[in-house]
């Protein structure tokens, strides 16, 4: 009887595989599913495959689209041309390895320069150099637990280097595309650079980064989440609003949330072990432990309704929000934001004017900016920058941050500042690269604003981890403020203000202050 039982239960597995395999048949005929090892790949890890996976995708374009499918295997590859209604999937163990160019064959070439090349960086001119490449598609999607890996690739901005694949996946001119659960492992200059693309979806992405993780430029609806990005010597997530679609483009209509932003070494995010050997101790140098959310610097077009959410930053930079190329930041909500072991400052806000684009263009703005329930735990002061961390918010002369509200926040600092940094000249910077290591050190140890309109600062917590010689906050330029609710750790002897050139400044309930309305006044201290 237990015989004649498993030998039905072995006829429905039969009957049941038998119809996966028609339905799978099916789908084939009918230009749905189309795996590359029908059309010569091989996943052996030495054979390049870029014909054969070109093939696919242009058959399957022919039928109508469908998915191009990646079955567990090392698959080398140089430039692979994206299609409209085509998903490539690449299912798990299989791996798509940007090949080694030899002998002048490889990626396709970059673009042609173009009138307008000179208004951004290098490698924001330039898609087609990439290992994957897609121009104004539509309906597209990178999905499957596999892995991209950009052995090949290479990290260079320069023009003399021209002719190498720099970019994992770079899409221009796309509406409707899903990137998804896919991981991706030393992906060039950009892991993802998306330019003028709309309707897109990123999801569950883990990126280990040797430059920026994803780059959002001059996009429009625009859905980021659950993504793990690890960027040690460049932008973790970058939106920017360049001029390299030959005109000005607002990104807007953007939520990031549940995302994690890290700087560990190369590779050890994915490989589990999240080491930081790579430690940034050197004055006035950039490109060292980055890993930021940052807004810009490319900012000819403007950063219009942006919600960040939920977010987790480790042993990296923090938040950068910067207009230096006459674009308006407006409307801009940052909400559940938790940051670790800060190499620099966790809030960088600035508008300046480098003026990098046509003539004639305006200075930016910066309007209608939120940040709240923004937790940080030990910030900046490495051992040869002591003092560094401060939260920097500037504009420039004549041009003001406007309707800044901060809230619900606390912060440790590293501390170390001693008091000579108080009378530091502030260098103005105004149309230079706007990074915070060019002011490095500032006068106060908490948040230092200048030219700022339309403040308001509650519930704030502010404390360092080593002695600090400087007052929390120094305003220069700053009017219509209010502070209210403020528990700030204060020095000896050291003020909790100073105020410069200032106007109608409120404070109620601050620790070391009485309550008090300042009206007009060029120098002062509380």
């Amino acid at each position: 009887m237990k015989l004649k039982i498993f030998l039905l239960t072995l006829a429905g597995f039969a009957i049941i595989a038998t119809s996966c395999n028609e339905t799978h048949s099916q789908k084939a005929s009918n230009g749905l599913f189309y795996n590359v090892l029908d059309y010569g790949a091989v996943g052996d890890g030495q054979t390049n495959n870029t014909k054969a996976i070109n093939t696919a995708i242009e058959t399957a374009a022919k039928n109508g689209g469908g998915t191009v499918f990646f079955p567990a295997g090392d698959y080398l590859s140089f430039t692979i041309h994206l299609k409209s209604n085509i998903t490539l999937h690449l299912d798990q163990g299989a791996v798509l390895i940007g090949d080694k160019e030899a002998n002048g064959v490889g990626y396709d070439l970059p673009e042609k320069e173009t009138w307008y090349s000179k208004f951004q960086d290098f490698g924001h001119s330039y898609w087609k150099n990439s290992l994957i490449y897609g121009d104004s598609l539509r309906n597209i999607a990178i999905t499957g637990e596999g892995l991209i890996w950009g052995k090949g690739l290479q990290t260079h901005d320069k023009p003399e280097l021209i002719g190498s694949g720099n970019k994992a996946i770079a899409l221009k001119n796309c509406v409707n595309v899903t990137i998804q659960d896919i991981s991706i492992l030393h992906g060039g200059h950009f892991c993802i650079l998306a330019t003028g693309v709309d309707n897109l979806t990123i999801d569950n992405v883990r990126l280990d980064a040797d430059r920026d993780g994803i780059d959002i430029d001059a996009c429009k609806n625009v859905r980021i989440s659950n993504c793990i990005i690890n960027s040690p010597t460049d932008d973790g997530l970058c939106l920017k609003s360049s001029f390299a679609l030959g005109y000005a483009r607002d990104t807007e209509n953007v939520t990031i949330t549940n995302c994690q932003i890290f700087g560990f070494d190369e590779g050890s995010l994915l490989d589990g072990t999240c080491t930081t050997h790579f430690i940034d101790e050197a004055p006035g140098v950039n490109h060292c432990i980055t890993g930021r959310l940052k807004f810009g610097t490319e900012s000819n077009g403007g950063f219009k309704n942006i919600t960040v959410s939920n977010c987790v930053f480790e042993h990296s930079r923090g938040i950068a929000i910067e207009t230096a190329d006459g674009g308006s930041i407006e409307d801009i909500l940052i909400n559940n934001v938790t940051m670790r072991d800060i190499t620099e400052t966790p809030l960088f806000i600035r508008l300046n004017a480098r003026m990098r684009g046509p003539e004639g263009i305006p200075v930016g703005t910066i309007k209608r900016v939120t940040i709240s329930n923004f937790n940080v735990y030990d910030v900046g002061g490495r051992p040869k920058r002591p003092g560094l961390g401060a939260a920097m918010i500037m504009g420039i002369p004549g041009h003001y941050i406007e309707d800044l509200t901060l809230s619900n926040i606390r912060i440790y600092f590293r501390g170390g500042g001693t008091k000579d940094l108080i009378s530091k000249e502030v260098p103005q910077n105004i149309d230079m690269y706007p990074d915070p290591y060019r002011w490095d050190s500032m006068p106060a140890y908490g948040l230092y604003f200048r030219y700022v309109k339309g403040l308001r600062v509650n519930n704030i917590v502010l404390r360092t981890l080593n002695k600090d010689e400087r007052p929390a906050f120094v305003l220069d330029d700053v009017h219509d403020a209010t502070f209210f609710d403020v528990d700030a750790q204060q020095g000896e002897n050291v003020p909790q203000f100073i105020l410069k050139n200032s106007s109608n400044i409120s404070i109620h309930d601050v620790n070391g202050v009485h309550d008090q309305k300042v009206g007009k006044v060029s120098n002062k201290v509380l």
